[in-house]
């Protein structure tokens, strides 16, 4: 028996049910992620992998100093 995918909402979502927000998801050994106006489609990546992504688009919008 497969259990459900628990999918969350990004805290930048605009806190509606609609479709305007990324989601995310954990698998065994992966991050599952997808936006929510096309639920069929996923992206797989690893944990350390979208750490490094985070972190790579935080130093590049927050201003300097405020990490």
């Amino acid at each position: 028996m497969t259990e459900a995918t628990s999918w969350q909402k990004s805290g930048f979502s605009d806190g509606s049910d609609g479709d305007a927000c990324v989601e995310v998801a954990a698998a065994p050994g992966a991050i599952r992620i997808r936006e929510s106006d096309e639920p069929g489609v996923e992206l797989t990546t690893s944990r350390a992998a979208l750490a490094a992504l985070i972190r790579d688009l935080k130093g590049r919008v927050d201003p300097p100093g405020r990490t």
